[in-house]
């Protein structure tokens, strides 16, 4: 209850499953974007993930950012970064504990990359929630060639106020 005497408003499963993939962002190692994501089948959460250098290796906020010594502008040269992307780590994980994630959705707080995209189609993805587009035409492109619908979630504020809730609580 809230100090008004009512309950406060349940929020919705796209930015409950969002606010999830912002709190994973905050595991991120990436000095240039945080990034999280949420593998959901049947409003089940099956996989987590966030950018970041693969275990065992050196994080990016310890040694720098490659992208940025080299100066490779966002959207661009994907290959050229130590970090594995929130999507890829999410898809690793729900791998690494023989879940499969064909079906599901994708919540994350970017849009996916080109690379992410291929892995996505190829891992059976259907759906992919966002709340930042990327600069990235060929990821929108195949995922829309492959059938996989993208949409663009336009509740932020929603999503805003579960985050500020789980602080307050």
């Amino acid at each position: 209850m809230t100090s008004d005497g009512f309950a406060p408003k349940r929020p919705g499963w796209e930015a409950y499953f969002l606010a999830m993939a912002m709190m994973a962002a905050t595991r991120s190692t990436c000095i240039r974007r945080q990034v999280g994501a949420v593998i959901v089948t049947d409003n089940r959460i099956l996989a987590t993930g966030y950018n970041g250098s693969p275990s065992g290796t050196k994080h990016c906020e310890d040694i720098g950012c490659l992208r940025q010594r080299l100066n490779i502008p966002s959207g661009e040269r994907h290959e050229m970064c130590r970090a594995a992307h929130a999507e890829m780590n999410a898809i690793a994980q729900a791998a690494a504990s023989g879940t499969a994630i064909a079906g599901c959705t994708l919540y994350s707080t970017h849009e996916p990359c080109s690379i992410c995209s291929k892995l996505l189609i190829n891992a059976g993805c259907k759906r992919i929630v966002f709340i930042h587009p990327y600069p990235d035409e060929l990821s929108a492109d195949l995922r829309s060639e492959a059938g996989i619908i993208s949409d663009v979630f336009n509740g932020t504020d929603e999503v805003l106020r579960i985050l500020r809730g789980a602080r307050e609580g």
